[in-house]
């Protein structure tokens, strides 16, 4: 059997249905309050502060929703602390941009080590003459530059994507 048995959407895993599943922590239900004894009470206490100056009785409110987002935290203290699936969903990431990044190489090394080929295979193709200058010097020489930084743009661009949609599967 294999050890991916985690659930894959778009090549990325998703987290175990069952981490996190086993503690729970005790937090209180909802707001609650708790009351503090006040001042003393005595006629010397009184007489000093007349009825309708008298300070309200303390009350302590605790807020607290044990039923807010934790998933999106529990996911970010995985990948801190480098736990198993952590360390499965960064390597996800590091094997999706590797794959784009060597096919991407992969065009350009073909569209580019075609070129010496093409003009090898077609002669009157490599003597055609543009503006006084031989048309393998214009292609070898010149476009290079605008493919290669396309190609750049491109991966920096389906990076940024998945990137974008890791970080969407971690805090959703």
């Amino acid at each position: 059997m294999t050890d991916d048995y985690y659930r894959r959407v778009n090549g990325v895993r998703e987290p175990d249905p069952t981490l996190g599943k086993g503690r729970k922590p005790a937090a209180p239900e909802g707001a609650a309050v708790e009351p503090v004894p006040g001042a003393p009470s005595g006629p010397k206490h009184e007489q000093a502060k007349p009825e309708h100056h008298a300070k309200p009785k303390r009350q302590r409110v605790i807020l607290a929703d044990p039923r807010q987002a934790t998933s999106t935290l529990r996911a970010r203290v995985e990948l801190e602390e480098q736990t198993s699936w952590g360390k499965l969903l960064v390597k996800d990431l590091v094997k999706i941009q590797l794959r784009t990044a060597s096919w991407l190489a992969l065009l350009v090394m073909v569209t580019l080590c075609s070129l010496p080929v093409l003009f090898y295979l077609i002669p009157s193709f490599g003597r055609v003459v543009v503006v006084g200058i031989p048309l393998p010097w214009l292609i070898l020489g010149v476009a290079p530059f605008p493919f290669l930084f396309g190609i750049g743009l491109w991966y920096n661009r389906l990076a940024e994507r998945h990137e974008r949609d890791f970080v969407d599967m971690i805090e959703n």
